[in-house]
């Protein structure tokens, strides 16, 4: 069906490297059902979301209506802030479950580094005994977190998905993720449209050599530093688009070109900052009735 090479993570667990963001604003029930369908029949088989997305219902009846098995599809939820602490997050893992009809996830993610981030861990610990979850990781945990929860953690993340394009390339947090054999996953590789990312000339120039649109450059250069990503769309043609980047390589010049581009800055929000502590809060604490 596809071409999508798999990585294999730190507990010999094999991911593929691509997989469909199921992030849809403001998408019903319905948008968010066709969009996982689609994805699934143009060849995807991993599927990213999150708690906080509010549409697990809505993936776990794609799921349940698809022809693609089960086994062959990796599927992919984050515990939102609202539901850490160790006996709340195992309760909300089981929620989620119910939520995506299926009885085992294949990777589940802390969505963000605040809160009693450790009493959640120890519980994606205890559910990864228990063969409940077959890979556990974290979001957005910049270096100083990351590496404070390794070295207090029993089991090593697998995954940290983080802000990551050609703008903000994360160069230095792979560097601890890669001594503690953690892969990094990209989310955002479109920059979500900021710094002008689909009419960035430097991107069309070089696909233009490959018969190749910007964006899907963009793809492939994270992909060629060992980057998984999850593009979205809600657009089938584009779904396409985003998966057609496994046929070419980017030389030696054009990846230094790119490497060039990077500002090492967020261009959503900066985890230390105290400001971004409290805007997480607030969310936070607007989101817990919906987690009852």
């Amino acid at each position: 069906m596809n071409n999508i090479p798999m990585i294999k993570l730190n507990n010999g667990v094999q991911m593929p490297q691509e997989g469909f963001g199921a992030l849809v604003r403001d998408g019903s029930f319905e948008q968010v059902k066709q969009a996982v369908l689609d994805a699934l029949s143009v060849g995807y088989r991993m599927i990213d979301t999150a708690q906080i997305y509010y549409n697990e219902e809505a993936i776990g009846a794609a799921l349940k209506e698809s022809n693609v098995d089960r086994k062959n599809i990796f599927l992919t939820t984050k515990v939102w802030i609202a539901n850490y602490g160790y006996q709340a997050t195992k309760d909300s893992i089981e929620t989620s479950l119910e939520k995506l009809q299926t009885d085992y996830l294949d990777l589940v993610l802390l969505h963000q580094p605040f809160g009693d981030y450790y009493g959640a861990y120890r519980a994606l610990e205890d559910l990864y005994d228990e063969g409940k979850i077959r890979a556990i990781g974290v979001a957005n945990f910049m270096p100083d977190r990351y590496v404070d929860l390794v070295k207090f953690s029993r089991i090593v993340p697998a995954i940290n998905q983080s802000e990551t394009h050609v703008f903000n390339q994360q160069n230095e947090l792979n560097k601890y993720l890669k001594e503690y054999a953690t892969h990094l996953e990209s989310w955002g590789p479109f920059a979500e449209g900021r710094n002008d990312f689909f009419k960035n000339e430097t991107l069309i120039k070089i696909g233009a050599k490959y018969g190749k649109t910007g964006p899907q450059v963009a793809l492939r250069f994270l992909t060629q530093n060992g980057i998984i990503i999850i593009p979205k769309s809600v657009h089938k043609d584009r779904m396409k688009q985003n998966l057609m980047i496994w046929d070419f390589k980017l030389d030696e010049d054009d990846m230094q070109e790119i490497r060039n581009m990077d500002t090492e800055k967020s261009l959503f929000f900066n985890h230390h900052d105290p400001a971004t502590v409290l805007r997480f809060a607030k969310i936070t604490e607007e989101s817990k009735p919906n987690f009852k």
